[in-house]
């Protein structure tokens, strides 16, 4: 028996972090979670979990996988996983951190979990629709984490940015992220309904990632979108609430040869309908997503 005992706690200790990370994966296959809150696949959001639990980097090389497993870090690990798919929680929520346009960003369940296509665009620096050179100022309305306007700050360091949100928890979190990237020289956050808190301050870039969900669709969408602010994901019977109080006033706050640039995922086709006469140009992205619309100030100016 002794023998028997011995070999099963070596096998026990021979577990690696890539097998938590298959074990995690199967069982969230099992489950039939739902991805797409920073991950798209199981063996994805299980990594996530696994390394938090052992508090270990996501770029450590391949012989981090091999890495033998404490039975304390397992049971940290597969109590995540558990949570995960009992209470449906996103694997972000749970660790506390994401990336976006290659930057680590802190959230909690009061900000939405970045997932937006603009990050592409953001390393782009918003080519070819502007020249980055002349770029000076820039504001993100609706910032949550404050991942877009921290991104910009990133990407245009001789533009200063403000950063609005009209609910406070999410101001919260996104100060603790300017302060981790060292960003509060150039970046300003400001509690504002829309653009409420910046009366006359114009911008050679207004980019906007508002409440968009319509009500339908709201209703239908997976159990883990509940763990999100509601007021950032819904916004009226057909989702174009946030959307028409943008468009009505983003043209008195860009520059001349600005751009206004919003994403509104699935309400795209409700704008184009609200919209016919507005020349949206709808932006395609390299690495998936879409619904995101540019107009320039002078296209704005077509608006009554």
């Amino acid at each position: 028996m002794k023998a028997v005992s011995h070999r099963g706690h070596k096998r026990a200790a021979r577990l690696s972090v890539h097998d938590l990370i298959e074990r995690g994966a199967r069982r969230l296959r099992r489950a039939r979670v739902f991805f797409g809150h920073g991950t798209d696949n199981a063996r994805d959001d299980s990594a996530a979990l696994v390394l938090h639990a052992f508090a270990l980097p996501h770029d450590a090389g391949p012989s981090l996988y091999r890495r033998p497993v404490t039975a304390a870090g397992r049971q940290r690990a597969e109590l995540l996983i558990e949570r995960r798919i009992r209470e449906r929680i996103p694997a972000v929520y749970l660790t506390g951190c994401t990336w976006f346009a290659g930057l680590p960003i802190h959230v909690d369940e009061r900000v939405l979990i970045p997932r937006s296509p603009l990050a592409e665009l953001i390393e782009r620096r918003f080519t070819p629709w502007i020249d980055p050179t002349r770029v000076r100022r820039i504001v993100d309305v609706g910032t949550g984490s404050g991942c877009i306007a921290i991104a910009c700050a990133k990407a245009f360091p001789r533009a200063r940015v403000d950063a609005l949100d009209i609910s406070p928890g999410a101001l919260e979190v996104a100060r603790v992220n300017v302060r981790r990237h060292r960003l509060g020289r150039r970046l300003r956050l400001l509690e504002s309904d829309h653009f409420s808190a910046i009366e006359s301050e114009t911008y050679d870039i207004i980019v906007a990632n508002p409440p968009y969900v319509g009500a339908r669709e709201l209703r239908s969408l997976p159990p883990e979108y509940r763990h999100e602010p509601r007021m950032a994901l819904a916004a009226g019977p057909a989702g174009l609430d946030s959307v028409k109080v943008i468009l009505r006033n983003a043209g008195r706050h860009l520059r001349p040869r600005g751009i206004l640039v919003v994403e509104v995922g699935n309400t795209a086709a409700a704008v184009r309908r609200a919209y016919r006469h507005l020349p949206f140009t709808w932006l395609e992205f390299e690495r998936g997503g879409g619904g995101v619309f540019l107009l320039t100030a002078e296209q704005l100016q077509r608006l009554p």
